[in-house]
């Protein structure tokens, strides 16, 4: 996509014939469809794995039906053997005998001090601060946000990957280190799930990846939004308006901007409406992955498919 298709307004155009999408804009399609040239090699490459997954005996989606039923319905219409057996991560916590119980999906070192920290402040104060494995962003992008959770005076664990800034080593300026230095913990990564868990941490700023998205879901937890690339910019939309759990950024973000958004989603009545939604999904996720909810139902159901069609093989 060419930085004047970007610039012209277009991204704000409604998108009204995708089944089972509602109130959605261009811009809020993944960013690797956002394109006018038919030839492009991504959005090629993306049509064919589309198609070739109709060809599956199954699909598996990570997900669950209260929360995209009306997306969920609409594949069903096209491939009715789909099965939303999520959030995974919530599925597996009760088979905790497992020895994939231990297992950390991190692709970074976690580090669990930061747990420490959290339990020193006060409960729902804190906001969390993950841009996620791989998204990257200019040193400029990269001091505005720092300098807006600076100036919103709340406490904050903020994420910092030595490679989030493009092209470079992500360097804090020192006079926001001594700024930050009794209300702000800064690390490496952490065990996201137990972060968000704690019962300290009052929102997320987040890049809107699926897996920080339900995770953010699972624990009641509201979020701002500032997707990058990919499907984010979707679950941006679905949070911001569909769920109701969260706020978005500008994609040219500045500090003002950000310490205004802080200060909403912890002391005004936006945030406060976020947070009672946010608990709503949360019940409506922990219902759908137990025994006779929905995921779980799909889950058993899937099962049973891929025996009963793996004895019919035997018997042939």
């Amino acid at each position: 996509m060419n930085e004047s298709f970007k610039n012209d307004g277009s991204l704000e155009t409604p998108i009204d014939w995708i089944p089972g999408m509602r109130n959605i804009r261009l811009k809020d399609i993944p960013s690797f469809i956002q394109t006018t040239d038919p030839d492009d090699i991504l959005l090629n490459y993306l049509k064919d794995e589309a198609e070739n997954s109709l060809k599956a005996s199954a699909i598996i989606l990570n997900t669950f039906d209260a929360l995209e039923h009306e997306v969920v319905q609409a594949i069903e219409s096209i491939f009715p053997q789909i099965y939303t057996t999520g959030p995974l991560s919530l599925l597996g916590q009760g088979n905790t005998a497992s020895p994939l119980s231990s297992f950390r999906p991190s692709l970074w070192q976690e580090d669990t001090q930061c747990l420490q920290w959290l339990d020193k402040q006060k409960p729902n104060s804190v906001v969390y601060v993950n841009y996620g494995c791989v998204t990257l962003m200019s040193d400029q992008h990269l001091k505005e946000f720092a300098w807006g959770l600076a100036n919103s005076k709340q406490p904050f664990l903020w994420v910092v990957r030595p490679d989030v800034v493009m092209g470079d080593s992500a360097i804090m300026p020192k006079e926001f280190l001594e700024e930050i230095k009794d209300r702000g913990l800064l690390t490496s990564w952490c065990p996201q799930d137990q972060v968000l868990s704690h019962r300290s941490v009052a929102v997320f700023l987040t890049h809107c990846g699926w897996s920080s998205t339900l995770e953010s879901i699972c624990e009641g937890v509201p979020v701002i939004c500032w997707p990058f690339f990919a499907e984010q910019q979707t679950n941006c939309r679905y949070a911001c308006t569909e769920w109701g759990i969260g706020v978005e950024a500008s994609h040219d973000v500045k500090r003002d901007e950000i310490e205004a958004l802080v200060k909403e989603m912890l002391e005004g009545d936006k945030g406060k409406n976020t947070r009672k939604q946010a608990l709503e999904w949360k019940g409506k996720a922990e219902a759908a992955i137990e025994i006779g909810g929905s995921s779980y139902n799909n889950f058993d159901r899937f099962i049973t498919e891929v025996l009963h069609n793996r004895a019919a093989k035997e018997q042939r």
